[in-house]
């Protein structure tokens, strides 16, 4: 077998491996994406949006409060960690790369996007749950925070960077300060990167079980006290999804369906932005 021979043949093995691989995927992929359509669109009902979650045996209800608790907690989550992530980035592209600091935070920040979110909700649970004595939304909003936060950074640092200097430079010729470069210029430049990080970030909070369960846990009942538990979708739909009641069962279907939507839109308008932010 000549060396031409040779290299098609290993081409073809390739891309049969490769095809193979992607069919796999993609088929577990439809086969729970069917299953959540399949189970959870037949829960959905005006019931879920306007009643609060039921008691055991009850024959009714909702998800409303879970539905609120979770916007409210992921909203503030993305309020915290945002503007120090966007922060952070900046320094880390524009002002550490090669500082000590720059390196160290980088190197945490590599650290924190690769830990188990429940190891994120241990601690949390360590240092504010454990020490104020109650569970409570605030500690749900910082465990998530802490979540945002790593993903932020490293967008936004990533996207700075793709800025090419020369825009940097025309910019100081000008007679611009750097503050003024980063803010006007390329940040500005970058806007539609770092705004795709963000909602990627807000998408994989959205659904985040383990830290609640060590900080917001959940509440049965409707309550915007962000000091006391609060009810929200992902503790819900563990609970629900492990009772023996066939209405339970149904409302954590459906509250799957909502997440597994939200978290679907989100991902298409981070694409969206993404490739605005590639044509620019």
């Amino acid at each position: 077998m000549n060396l031409l021979a040779r290299r098609k043949l290993t081409n073809k093995v390739a891309l049969t491996l490769s095809l193979s691989a992607m069919a796999f995927g993609l088929f577990w992929l439809a086969w729970i994406l069917w299953t959540v359509f399949d189970l959870g669109l037949s829960g959905l009902s005006v019931a879920l949006f306007t009643e609060m979650t039921p008691p055991p045996g009850a024959d009714s209800g909702g998800l409303l409060n879970a539905i609120m608790g979770s916007l409210i907690l992921v909203t503030l989550a993305t309020l915290l960690g945002t503007p120090i992530g966007i922060l952070t980035g900046v320094y880390l592209a524009e002002y550490g790369q090669h500082h000590w600091l720059g390196k160290t935070t980088r190197f945490i920040n590599d650290l924190l996007l690769s830990a188990p979110s429940i190891v994120i909700g241990l601690f949390v649970y360590a240092v504010v749950v454990a020490q104020t004595g109650k569970f409570s939304a605030w500690s749900g909003v910082i465990a998530l925070a802490l979540i945002v936060l790593p993903v932020v950074v490293r967008t936004t640092e990533n996207m700075l960077q793709l800025i090419p200097n020369t825009l940097r430079e025309a910019a100081f010729a000008l007679g611009a300060p750097k503050s003024v470069v980063i803010s006007k210029v390329t940040l500005r430049a970058a806007r539609a990167g770092v705004l795709t990080g963000v909602l990627l970030a807000v998408a994989r909070i959205a659904g985040e079980t383990a830290p609640l369960l060590f900080t917001a846990l959940s509440n049965q009942f409707w309550s915007l006290n962000l000091n006391e538990p609060m009810a929200n979708l992902p503790v819900t739909i563990f609970k629900f999804a492990m009772s023996p009641f066939t209405n339970w069962q149904e409302l954590a279907w459906a509250g799957v369906f909502l997440i597994t939507m939200g978290v679907l839109v989100l991902n298409i308008i981070a694409r969206v932005f993404l490739r605005a932010e590639k044509i620019n």
